[in-house]
This record gives structure tokens, sequence and C-alpha cells, in this order.
């Protein structure tokens, strides 16, 4: 069954809802953990805590996805979904990786 632009973009905007109320609601739970969980930089977290409900339904409603996968490295692909150690330890040395790409993107 194919599924048409309309569908299409209608996934997008819910997706694009569902990931702004997430991050709003780590934002202002935890700023400093929601910043490194959701990949974003300072200036951005206060951005999306500050959006007003308006301003959120305008936003998810763009045609392009507003996240994208963190991992530009298939290594920390692999280790999150092929890990033969113990998952924690796996989760957390990709969580290891993941912060000195952002600390490194920061620079």
């Amino acid at each position: 069954m194919s599924v048409t632009q309309n569908e299409l973009l209608a996934e997008i905007k819910d997706a694009n809802l569902n990931y702004l109320m997430l991050a709003q609601q780590l934002i202002r739970a935890d700023k400093a953990s929601a910043i490194f969980r959701l990949g974003i930089n300072v200036e951005i977290a206060n951005l999306l805590e500050s959006l007003t409900n308006l301003q959120l339904l305008k936003l998810c409603n763009t045609h392009m996805l507003l996240t994208r996968l963190r991992f530009d490295d298939s290594e920390i692909l692999s280790m999150l979904t092929n890990h033969t150690k113990d998952a924690t330890q796996a989760h957390l040395h990709t969580a290891v990786l993941m912060s000195a790409q952002a600390a490194a993107a920061a620079l």
C-alpha cells in the first residue's frame, strides 16, 4: 500500500508536534539534561522553552522534519543495535561518544 503525499506530510507534522512538546517538557524539567538528551545548545533550548502554543503549532506545520538522527557515525548506530556486551554498558559507551560529538560541535 503506497502512502500519499498528504499522509506523509501529516506524519511529519505529528512527529514535529510530538518532538516539540517532548522537548519543552524535558527542558522545563531539567534544562541541562534536556540539552544533552536532545543534542541542542542552550540558545535553542531557551527558544524552544519560550515557544507559545501558537508558535509551536506553526513550527510543527513545516514540511520538513525538525529532528535528525544524532549519530552521523555508523559505529554509534551499530553499537546501539548490535551490542554484544551488556546493554547498559553499550548505552553508556554510546552516550559518552555522543557527548564528545556535541562538545566538538560546540567548539
